[in-house]
């Protein structure tokens, strides 16, 4: 006798701010009457922590996840014990996206080392010799907006052989010189990330020109230990070969739903990010430049 079982949101973009309704229907499709020993529903705000081995080495790292932070949790029964008739049966029903305790709903992450997940859990229980059913659906929950109005502050940079850090031996890279601009490091998260970049110079012909952005988490109590994990979340090159000197490339890039949120920092995790501005010469000479970036949301 097979039964389908599904959670359908009202809202088809499924984003959710604290304090409102989340609100929709739970569906379920049989051929005949099945009988069950009550519907439950239930929703769940979790951030999972995974310790990296840079803190406690590789095999530590492989089973030690530090102990999950509850943000919410909320239980309801959706129908007593009874049947559900054959057919599509719906059956409504809405949960109040508020917190306990005083606790803050962080926004929905998807990182390496921190993630943040809110879900609803539908159970059907079934009698003693059938299987009981179990339907999960993921939500995403945005912070209140800033009310402060973010001022974007442009920033100019300027990339030579001598502004370059990590180098051994200086007097073997080539000359070069790129300029260019960020319209804002302090941006906000629906706003794509704007500039321009210009090859002045260089005496090594260009192979590519990357833009890179970067997650770095850091977990730990306190966020004491200096395991700060960088990790990519895309790269989109903005110039292929060996573009004319002295032209304006524009920098564009918006920022990926669910893998960037606003900055976070709590006294167990931190999420900042970066954007590495990355200059491959033919010689195969990899040039960097990274800016630190404060996202929010308003």
């Amino acid at each position: 006798m097979s039964v389908t079982l599904d959670i359908r949101l009202k809202r088809a973009n499924k984003v959710y701010r604290e304090g409102e309704v989340v609100s929709g229907v739970i569906v379920m499709v049989c051929k005949e009457a099945v009988q069950h020993h009550g519907i439950f529903l239930g929703m769940e705000g979790l951030v999972s922590l995974q310790l990296s081995s840079k803190s406690v080495g590789v095999f530590e790292a492989f089973y030690n996840s530090v102990k999950p932070i509850q943000l919410i949790s909320s239980n309801i029964e959706v129908a007593k014990a009874g049947k559900v008739p054959p057919g599509k049966t719906e059956i409504p029903f809405e949960f109040p996206l508020n917190t306990k305790s005083n606790k803050v709903l962080y926004e929905t992450y998807h990182g390496v080392f921190v993630n943040i997940q809110y879900t609803l859990r539908c159970d059907l229980k079934r009698p003693l010799l059938a299987k009981d059913l179990s339907k999960n659906c993921e939500f995403i929950v945005h912070c209140q907006p800033q009310k402060a109005k973010v001022n974007p502050t442009p920033v100019n940079f300027s990339i030579t052989p001598d502004t370059m850090q990590n180098v051994r031996e200086r007097s073997t890279l080539p000359k070069f010189l790129v300029r260019g601009r960020l319209d804002a490091t302090n941006c906000v998260i629906s706003q794509p990330l704007s500039g321009e970049l210009k090859v002045e110079a260089s005496d090594v012909p260009i192979k590519s020109i990357e833009l890179q952005l970067v997650r770095v988490e850091t977990c730990g109590e306190l966020c004491r230990s200096n395991a700060r994990d960088a990790t990519e979340i895309q790269n989109i090159q903005i110039a292929e070969g060996d573009v004319c000197r002295g032209l304006a490339i524009p920098i564009y890039m918006v920022f990926p739903r669910l893998f960037t949120c606003p900055t976070l920092e709590t006294t167990n995790f931190k999420v900042e990010f970066e954007v590495n501005v990355v200059i491959v010469l033919q010689d195969d000479h990899l040039i960097t430049e990274n800016f630190p970036l404060k996202l929010c949301r308003v």
